[in-house]
């Protein structure tokens, strides 16, 4: 399956931008699934649909979303259901120790008593990710489209598996789940019921879901649209994001800027305005293009409802009387900065030809994008290169850590093993040059192979 991760900063219309990506891709004939997680009701307003209503049957068996609506021919939409996936998950667990439960004496919890808690949105997204893929051939859908949180809760989200699989093998490892089979004997001398086999069974479930769930984020078929209302503030935020998403092997297919206003305006204020966001779109071009397209949506003029019909492009006031670009200008060929701005579209039904459907990609394990080059017989070392394109070399940090390298950029953190040649070496130095991070390592001569 393919699917789209659509993030950007607060406020951008990441929403908006979703919607249309969705309807994008069932125009060229995709059975499209546009999943959100916002309980505001923004989403169904911008759409057009009522409130979403729950799968009927027991909430264990029940898919972590609303009852698709369908919107147009082969477009659906529906909302990741928080408090009623928590409810069932927790009253399963409930269930699976029940020993453990009657040993502390405790009550179990009913139902209707539970109310989702702070952060759990973050693991019943994940899990509906989860479920889209699993939906049997002719079943599901080709392509899911998911409006996600602001770019920084998105990159903590997208680490997440890997960081709570990290935890379980260090609480959990293999060797002492391997002591379970002494469980009934040591019941028997402690005199009361050790824990249930149950919850041990509920750790191993976690790791498979954990695992899969990882899967999909790695997939080549997982990519990433950034959407950005162009600006001075927004322009250190994406770059951040984009850092984040690199550091933990996300690969971005796009970058919106959203809400352009019209260029070659007579009115001063709006000029202005205007200006500042050609700049900052001149910015965005010379960052990303043309390893990743930009795409520009021109501003509304007014929120978005429903997805509307599309209609011909008005021509822009300044055609008629243009304006001479300033000499000092130099945009990419294609497309041409601000050509955006110069359409008018009627809501989402437009938009969605702007935005472009998602290309299509295999379905398997996306390339390593850390490489390791052999320079020993140049210099003495081997070079890991880590793609970091947005980091600021005064908020990143590197920490040896037996054979991981703990690496931090701004607020993100990862935990990177290492691999097998590296362990037996030390680190000689580490410098970040043309968004990519080279950490120099030099063989260790207790540890490196001796030549015969």
């Amino acid at each position: 399956m393919r699917t789209v991760l659509v993030t950007g900063t607060g406020g951008a219309g990441r929403t908006t931008v979703a919607a249309a990506t969705a309807l994008a891709a069932a125009r060229e004939g995709q059975r499209t699934l546009l999943l959100t997680a916002d309980s505001d009701g923004t989403p169904e307003a911008l759409l057009g649909i009522g409130t979403p209503r729950s799968v009927p049957g027991r909430s264990a068996d029940r898919l972590p979303w609303s009852v698709p609506v369908e919107l147009a021919p082969g477009l659906w939409a529906a909302r990741v259901v928080t408090d009623e996936w928590f409810r069932g998950e927790l009253t399963a667990l409930q269930d699976r120790g029940h020993g453990l439960l009657d040993l502390l004496g405790a009550t179990p919890l009913d139902g209707e008593e539970l109310t989702a808690l702070p952060g759990v949105e973050a693991i019943a997204l994940l899990r509906a990710l989860r479920a889209a893929q699993t939906a049997p051939p002719g079943t599901g859908w080709d392509v899911l489209v998911v409006d996600m949180p602001p770019a920084p809760d998105t990159v903590a989200l997208l680490a997440l598996p890997e960081q709570l699989r990290r935890y379980l093998r260090r609480l959990l490892p293999a060797e002492r789940q391997a002591a379970r089979a002494l469980r009934p004997m040591l019941a028997q001398l402690a005199g009361v019921p050790m824990p249930a086999q149950k919850l041990y069974e509920t750790a191993e479930r976690w790791e498979r879901e954990l695992a899969a769930v990882q899967g999909v984020i790695e997939s080549e078929a997982t990519t990433v649209r950034l959407v950005v209302e162009p600006g001075p503030l927004a322009d250190r935020a994406l770059r951040t994001a984009r850092a984040g998403l690199a550091l933990h092997g996300c690969r971005v297919e796009a970058v919106i800027a959203n809400r352009l206003l019209p260029t070659g305006t007579a009115d001063p204020w709006l000029a202005a305005l205007s200006g500042q966001q050609q700049d900052a779109l001149k910015e965005l071009y010379e960052q990303w293009a043309p390893a990743v397209p930009v795409r520009e949506l021109p501003h509304l003029g007014r929120d978005p409802h429903g997805l509307g019909e599309p209609r011909p492009a008005e021509p822009h006031p300044a055609e008629s009387n243009p304006v001479e670009p300033h000499p000092a200008e130099s945009y990419p060929a294609e497309p041409h900065p601000g050509d955006g701005a110069r359409r008018a579209p009627a809501g989402l039904a437009d938009l969605a030809g702007a935005v472009g459907a998602p290309e299509a990609r295999p379905d398997r394990p996306a390339a390593d994008p850390w490489t390791v080059e052999d320079r020993l017989a140049e210099d003495g070392v081997l070079l890991w290169r880590l793609p970091l394109p947005g980091a600021d070399r005064d908020r990143l940090s590197l920490v040896r850590r037996g054979d991981e390298l703990i690496v931090t950029v701004a607020p993100f953190h990862r935990v990177l093993p290492l691999p097998s040649a590296l362990r037996r070496c030390t680190v000689s130095g580490a410098g970040l040059r043309d968004g990519w991070l080279q950490v120099r390592f030099t063989p260790d001569p207790d540890l490196w192979p001796k030549r015969l």
